[in-house]
């Protein structure tokens, strides 16, 4: 997992990874020792993640309900 608010990475982050690396930041936040020069950087990075995760997401959707509709479709075809 990155540190860094470098976004470059972000195209090559699974979901389940960038859940987990946001967790990590959210505990870290969390935590009573935040570190105060690094909490925005932390938050910026939390950011991305949230975006890439709910793109992630919405991509998903389309495509299900694209397979759904192909489904549904093949299904009222008489045989």
């Amino acid at each position: 997992m990155s540190d860094s608010t470098d976004t470059s990475d972000l195209d090559e982050l699974g979901y389940a990874d960038a859940v987990s690396e946001l967790d990590q930041i959210l505990r870290e936040l969390e935590s009573s020792d935040v570190d105060v020069d690094r909490l925005a950087d932390r938050v910026s990075r939390a950011s991305a993640l949230i975006t890439l995760c709910r793109e992630r997401i919405a991509t998903a959707q389309v495509e299900i309900e694209r397979v759904t509709t192909d489904l549904n479709a093949a299904a009222d075809t008489p045989d």
